[in-house]
């Protein structure tokens, strides 16, 4: 930090992450160098046999070059370890120590080809142990130069070279001169090509079409802008989370004052109403769980459930016309009848069908709660996450409803795709038909959760008493407005530290300036926090007190950013922002604040209790507000809370919990 420059460009690593990777080949090689040097004292004077004397010279060779790459190492180990992660001055001599440990891999490859050509001569008729000796040497080599390669291809910046050449000269050009201007927007242009060749890779196995184009295009302009103005490399980053983990375990152990603790004590009536919601909650939980099929299925019940679908599932199947995409094997209906405890002759519709912006959902008869169950599934595969990623803004509008504001795009499409589909080919009018007493409710979890959140919204003109349940929802999906006239028909429900109930744009921006804030102002080394950081994660223990420049300021002098906080942050010039693409005088700000919908029930742990076998877990359930998921909590817990399966485990421990109060 910042990131490392070396032959003429910048890497996405920095000049002290040499000191953990650089000890443990340090190891390897004072273990190989002793070993070989034994190997050589013992055998000195033995070398008679045919091609003895070119293995003499090889193994002499071999002991004076792995000695000169272990005082290399050292000298790279050594001075990796200086200095801290804002202030490289103390490592400025690493890259010249870096050329040379580069240089040595070159007479290394030469003698690893050498070795393994002695190896395979089939003349050779030496000692079997000087003979294993070198082909164990051999692959040693090459697998070290393999992983060397590697680690480059790893830590290679396609916009190294760009990088550097802003961030070292613009500061001294005129940056308002038309020649700056074509330049930054080659560079902005250049990031965009970048981040989307990176998607396409990722999603190289899934047909593309126009949609898919549009959907790279955005979400690598959502990622070149949010990694921009920033110098930090990843072990930055790593240091950055765990470092605010402990800073947070440290606040959260604090006591709370007396008025906080009583904010949380509602009154009896709002108790019933939140017990009331609770044991909603966790019957409709069930339905945002099976809409995931058999993934979900499986992953509960690893050891019986492919049994249970063999047996069952292949006699149980509606009419073909009531099922659209694939489900091989029946695998998928299967499941669900198993997790809702159904019957197929309940479903009215169902659909795997899976694209872009078009989200497998399903229509179904509850007659314990007499209700129409519309369940749409969550993230699980490469469009699902196009879905969530396709984050920009855009104005939601309705008739007869005032309330309108911006929504998530990307969620937004998915939810009109279901809309459609619902009204447009009667799905619901067959439903009502056949129970025209029932209410409506729509529920799903995660990115089924925001889906149902905005076809709820949709929906709700035409079906006033319906009701929706959204299960770890994405945190920026609706505009205040549009959030607040939600909380007549919708309930959130959040887990803990669920990362995906407080993912937005401003989040994320904000993270990413507590990150820079605290890796800056830390005081430690960077292998220091690491290390330290996995203990405390693994083993736990105390948080640990890391001393940094923010120790002893007043408050006025912390709202000002330091000299090292500065310098990790890109500042773009006036005609950098002029670069960005004008907004439309009427449309919608790309990333404006987008909140949580509904009323939110937030369900936290109050204790755990862990035996040798089995884990004591109690969790306790209160009415929250938006403004509690406005920052990212950094916790081991952030991606488990936000599993179905956890959030359905603790749904069931509150409803058995308020069960045995009622019994007593």
């Amino acid at each position: 930090m910042p990131g490392l420059v070396v032959f003429g460009r910048r890497w996405a690593i920095g000049s002290d992450d040499f000191v953990l990777p650089g000890a443990f080949e340090l190891f390897v090689r004072l273990v190989w160098w002793i070993g070989i040097l034994v190997l050589y004292t013992v055998h000195k004077g033995q070398f008679n046999c045919p091609g003895g004397g070119l293995l003499h010279s090889y193994l002499l060779v071999l002991i004076i070059l792995l000695a000169s790459i272990i005082c290399a190492l050292s000298a790279l180990v050594y001075i990796s370890m200086q200095g801290t992660i804002s202030n490289p001055g103390p490592r400025k001599s690493l890259p010249k120590v870096l050329y040379t440990r580069l240089l040595l891999y070159f007479p290394e490859f030469i003698w690893a080809v050498l070795g393994a050509v002695w190896v395979s001569d089939s003349s050779v008729q030496c000692e079997k142990t000087v003979t294993n000796a070198i082909i164990w040497t051999v692959i040693a080599s090459w697998v070290i130069i393999i992983f060397t390669i590697v680690g480059v291809v790893i830590v290679f910046d396609p916009l190294g070279g760009k990088k550097t050449f802003y961030l070292t000269d613009g500061v001294s050009r005129n940056l308002e001169s038309s020649q700056s201007e074509q330049l930054l927007y080659n560079v902005k242009n250049t990031a965009t090509r970048v981040w989307e060749k990176r998607i396409r890779l990722l999603c190289c196995c899934i047909v593309q079409d126009d949609d898919h184009r549009v959907a790279f295009t955005s979400i690598a302009e959502l990622f070149r802008n949010y990694f921009s103005d920033t110098d930090l490399v990843p072990s930055d980053i790593a240091a950055g989370l765990i470092l605010l983990h402990q800073e947070q375990d440290k606040m959260e152990s604090c006591p709370k004052e007396p008025e906080e603790v009583l904010c949380h004590s509602p009154s009896s009536v709002v108790t019933d109403d939140l017990d009331v919601e609770l044991e909603n909650a966790t019957h409709y939980m069930l339905f945002a769980a099976a809409a995931y099929g058999w993934p979900y299925y499986i992953y509960t019940n690893p050891f019986t459930a492919l049994c249970k679908l063999k047996g069952d599932c292949c006699g149980n199947r509606p009419a073909d016309s009531d099922i659209t995409g694939s489900d091989r094997h029946n695998f998928h209906f299967g499941s669900i009848l198993k997790i809702t405890g159904l019957q197929y002759r309940d479903f009215i519709h169902i659909s795997f069908h899976n694209k872009i912006y078009e989200i497998p959902f399903f229509v179904a008869l509850d007659h314990k709660k007499e209700a129409i169950v519309v369940a749409v599934r969550g993230t699980l595969s490469f469009e699902d996450i196009l879905t969530d990623l396709s984050a920009d803004c855009e104005d939601l509008t309705l008739e007869d409803v005032l309330e309108n504001g911006f929504v998530h795009k990307g969620i937004t499409q998915a939810a009109t795709y279901i809309y459609r589909k619902l009204i447009n080919d009667g799905i619901l009018n067959q439903a009502f038909t056949i129970a025209p007493e029932y209410k409506l409710v729509i529920v799903g979890h995660s990115l089924g959760g925001g889906t149902a959140s905005i076809l709820a919204i949709m929906l709700r003109n035409s079906f006033p008493t319906l009701r929706c349940y959204a299960f770890s929802p994405p945190g920026g999906l609706l505009s205040k407005s549009l959030a607040d006239y939600t909380k007549h028909f919708i309930i959130s429900v959040i887990l803990g530290k669920d990362l995906v109930a407080r993912l937005s744009m401003p989040n994320m921006e904000d993270l990413k300036r507590r990150i820079v804030r605290i890796v800056a102002n830390c005081n430690r080394p960077k292998y220091q926090i690491l290390l330290r950081g996995c203990w405390y994660e693994v083993f736990g223990g105390d948080p640990d007190d890391f001393p940094t420049e923010l120790d002893g300021r007043n408050q006025d002098a912390l709202s000002q950013p330091l000299l090292a906080e500065e310098s990790l942050m890109v500042h773009r010039s006036p005609s950098y922002n002029a670069l960005e693409d004008e907004p439309h005088p009427n449309s919608p700000p790309q990333y404006p604040h987008l909140y949580l919908p509904g009323k939110i029930i937030h369900i936290v742990e109050e204790s755990s209790s862990r035996r040798l076998c089995s884990s004591d877990i109690k969790y306790t359930a209160r009415w929250s507000n938006e403004t509690v998921f406005s920052s990212i909590l950094i916790s081991p817990k952030m991606i488990t809370d936000h599993m179905p399966d956890v959030v359905l485990k603790a749904l069931n421990s509150l409803s058995q919990e308020h069960g045995a109060c009622l019994s007593c």
